[in-house]
């Protein structure tokens, strides 16, 4: 389950970095480089509070994971 997340959240944040990068040679060659950095800005630190929030819920996902094959192998050894 860990590598699966992982490789998912690797995949995701590879293809917005891709994005970003053909934005960024779009609006090169359309708006001047102050846009570029102003925006810049703007993004970097919103695709860094979702990259942390997909790390936070993966973490919880495998919390919870762990949590029930706890509560399974206990019940197994209450049916047996």
């Amino acid at each position: 389950m860990e590598d699966k997340v992982f490789e998912l959240l690797t995949k995701m944040y590879s293809e917005m970095t891709e994005q970003f990068k053909e934005v960024k040679s779009k609006l090169d060659e359309k708006a001047d480089k102050s846009d570029i950095v102003r925006m810049e800005n703007e993004l970097n630190p919103k695709v860094k509070a979702l990259f942390d929030g997909y790390k936070q819920h993966t973490d919880i996902l495998e919390r919870t994971e762990k949590e029930v094959s706890r509560q399974d192998e206990i019940i197994m050894r209450h049916i047996k």
